[in-house]
C-alpha cells in the first residue's frame, strides 16, 4: 500500500506517506489497495459518462455511484475489505452499462463510437487475491518517478480534493439535491485525469476548478439542509447526560440522524449528536424532535474512550471511525458509506436493530448538572445582524474577525487552535467550524454589544457559511475579501479539508494559516507556488501569528 491523503500520514526521512501493512489510520493494505483501485475505476466510469452526456445520456444512477464510491474512500470512513471487493465488481457493471448506453445512442444518432483508454479498460478480476494483484495500475504515486513528485503532488490534490466534493455531494443527494451541472463537471474532472496530465499550469487550473465546484457543491447541501429542515437558528445545546435509554449518532449525515430521530419517536429513547453532527440542534426540522436531548463528547479522535462511557447504543453515519474497542463493539452500528469489519451495517434505513440495541442497555441512570454550549451561528443567521456587526467594526469595538476551524486530529500540535482561541483579544470576533471547534468550544469569551465573540458556524462544509459572511462584509465596506480585517487559521486533516482550501483558493482568498502540518503531497516547490499565488501560510506559534494578523503584539 502507499497512502498519503490525511494529516496523519506516517513521515520519515525518506518517504512521505503510509507504506506498510497498516496505515496509522487503521486501513490494512488489502483496504487501502481496493480503494485505489475503485477510484481508478470509477475515473473509468467518469470517461463514459463523459462521452454518453455529450451525446445527451444521463444515467443518475452512475452518478450516485462515483459520489458514493469516492466518499467511501475517505480517510476514517470503510475499512472493510469485502464491502471494496463488491464495489469494485460493482463498477466494472456501471462502466459496461453506461459504457453500452453511450454505444447505443451514439450508433442511433449516426456518431463514431469512441474507445477511451486507460482507467475505461480495466476489467477486475474474479475474487479478492486476485485483484489485489492487478493494484500496480492504480497507486497513487504510480508515476512519480516519471513524472516527478510536483506533478504527481498536484494530480493527487485534485483526486483528493474531488474526494472532498462528492462526499458532500453525497450528503446533499441524500436529501434529494442533485444538479446535472455538478455532475458533469465531477465526471469532467475525473475524466481529465485520465489523461495523465503533466503541464503544473494546467493542474493547478484543473485544482482551482475543483474548487469552484465544491463552493456550488457546499451551496447546495446548505440549501439542502436549510430546504429540508429550515434555516439554522441560534440554539443552546445540552452537553451532560438526561436519564433514560440512549442512542449516540456520530458523523456528518443530517438525513440518517433525521430517520434515527422519526423512528425513535415516542420509544422511550434519547438521541444525542456527537462530533460534527452538533449543529444538527441549530435545525427546527430536527430540534422539533424532544427526545433529541444534547451532544455528548467532542471530536472524531476521542471517540474510544467516549464512545467507551456511553451506556447505549452508537452509529455512525460517515466518516470518522476508528477501531472500535473491544467494550462498546456489539453496540456500535455503521451506515451509508461507513464499515467495520465485524460491526453490524445498516444499509435499508431500517434502524430497528439500533432501537432494539439501545433498549437492552442500561442508558444513563440520572441526570448530571446541566451544561450548555451554543450553536447555530450559519449566515443567515450571522447575516442578519450585519448590520451591527458592521457598526461595531466602524466604531473599533470590534478589531479584527478569526476563522478558527476545520477538521481536527490526534496528531501533537493541534493544542495550537486552543491556545489561538484563548489569546485572541477581547475585541475580536471568532467565527468556527469543524469538528476543531472542540478544542476550545466549551471555553466562556464574552460577547461585544450582545455579539458573542465565539459563533458556531456549524460543521466543516459550512465553511461555505464563513465564505458568504465574508463576502457581505467586503460589500459593506466596499472593499475586497482579502482587504477585510480578517485571518483564517484553518485545521487540515482529510479529504474535506482538501475541498474547502481549494474553494477558498478558487474564492481569491489570501494569507491561510494551515496547520498544523501541510499536506504531504504539497512539495516544497508546490508550497512555493501557493506562497507566492495565495500567500499560503504554515503555521508558527499563536502569539506570532496573532501578531501578524492583528499588527501588533498580543499578551
Amino acid at each position: 500500500m502507499f497512502c498519503y491523503q490525511c494529516e496523519q500520514t506516517m513521515r520519515t526521512d525518506t518517504l512521505d506517506g503510509c507504506a506498510t501493512d497498516k496505515g496509522v489510520c487503521g486501513k490494512d493494505a488489502n483496504t487501502s489497495d481496493l480503494q485505489d483501485i475503485l477510484i481508478y475505476q470509477i475515473k473509468g466510469i467518469a470517461q463514459y459518462a463523459q462521452l454518453a452526456r455529450s451525446i445527451g445520456v444521463i444515467d443518475r444512477a452512475v452518478d450516485d455511484f462515483i459520489q458514493y464510491g469516492f466518499f467511501t474512500t475517505l480517510t476514517n470512513v470503510n475499512f472493510t475489505a469485502t464491502r471494496f471487493v463488491n464495489m469494485v465488481q460493482e463498477a466494472a457493471r456501471i462502466r459496461d452499462s453506461i459504457k453500452a448506453q453511450y454505444a447505443a445512442a451514439a450508433t442511433a444518432q449516426g456518431k463514431p463510437i469512441e474507445e477511451p483508454t486507460g482507467p475505461a479498460q480495466f476489467q477486475p478480476a474474479a475474487d479478492m487475491d486476485s485483484i489485489l494483484k492487478q493494484e500496480s495500475v492504480a497507486v497513487v504515486n504510480k508515476d512519480h518517478e516519471l513524472v516527478g513528485e510536483d506533478v504527481n503532488g498536484l494530480r493527487v490534490l485534485i483526486t483528493y480534493g474531488m474526494k472532498g466534493v462528492c462526499a458532500y455531494s453525497h450528503h446533499a443527494r441524500m436529501l434529494g439535491y442533485q444538479e446535472d451541472e455538478i455532475d458533469a463537471e465531477v465526471e469532467r474532472i475525473l475524466a481529465y485525469l485520465t489523461t495523465n496530465p503533466t503541464d503544473i499550469e494546467d493542474l493547478l487550473t484543473q485544482a482551482l476548478s475543483a474548487g469552484h465546484l465544491n463552493l456550488k457543491v457546499m451551496d447546495l447541501l446548505d440549501r439542502a439542509n436549510n430546504g429540508t429542515f429550515g434555516d439554522q437558528e441560534i440554539t443552546q445545546v445540552r452537553v451532560t447526560p438526561v436519564a433514560g435509554k440512549a442512542i449516540l449518532v456520530s458523523g456528518h449525515d443530517l438525513h440518517d440522524l433525521a430517520q434515527i430521530l422519526e423512528q425513535t419517536k415516542d420509544q422511550g429513547i434519547n438521541v444525542y449528536t456527537h462530533g460534527e453532527m452538533l449543529p444538527a440542534h441549530a435545525y427546527p426540522g430536527l430540534k422539533k424532535y424532544s427526545h433529541l436531548v444534547g451532544n455528548f463528547g467532542g471530536a472524531w479522535q476521542d471517540q474510544q474512550r467516549e464512545f467507551a462511557n456511553f451506556p447505549g447504543a452508537i452509529i455512525l453515519t460517515s466518516n470518522c471511525i476508528i477501531e472500535p474497542a473491544k467494550i462498546y463493539r456489539q453496540r456500535i452500528f455503521t451506515t451509508g458509506p461507513v464499515g467495520w469489519p465485524g460491526v453490524r451495517h445498516i444499509d435499508n434505513g431500517n434502524y430497528a436493530p439500533l432501537i432494539q440495541a439501545a433498549k437492552a442497555l442500561p442508558g444513563f441512570k440520572q441526570d448530571e448538572e446541566a451544561k450548555t454550549i451554543t450553536t447555530g451561528f450559519g449566515h443567515k443567521t450571522v447575516l442578519g445582524v450585519a448590520d451591527k456587526v458592521v457598526d461595531a467594526v466602524k466604531s473599533g469595538a470590534i478589531e479584527h474577525f478569526f476563522v478558527i476551524g476545520g477538521c481536527d486530529g490526534a496528531k501533537p500540535g493541534r493544542n495550537y487552535y486552543t491556545e489561538l482561541a484563548d489569546k485572541t483579544p477581547s475585541n475580536t470576533i471568532m467565527l468556527t467550524l469543524g469538528c476543531a471547534k472542540y478544542r476550545f468550544n466549551q471555553n466562556e469569551y464574552g460577547d461585544i454589544g450582545g455579539i458573542p465573540r465565539l459563533l458556531d458556524m456549524g460543521q466543516c462544509n459550512d465553511a461555505h457559511s464563513a465564505i458568504k459572511v465574508a463576502a457581505a462584509l467586503a460589500n459593506a465596506f466596499e472593499c475586497g475579501v482579502n482587504d477585510l480585517p480578517l485571518s483564517l487559521m484553518i485545521s487540515w486533516f482529510e479529504q474535506k479539508a482538501t475541498a474547502v482550501l481549494l474553494s477558498m483558493l478558487a474564492s481569491g482568498v489570501k494569507g491561510i494559516h494551515l496547520g498544523p502540518s501541510l499536506p504531504p503531497y504539497l512539495t516544497p516547490n508546490l508550497l512555493a507556488v501557493l506562497s507566492e499565488r495565495f500567500d499560503l501560510r504554515v503555521n508558527h506559534s499563536p502569539a506570532e501569528d496573532l501578531q501578524t494578523a492583528l499588527g501588533r503584539a498580543v499578551a
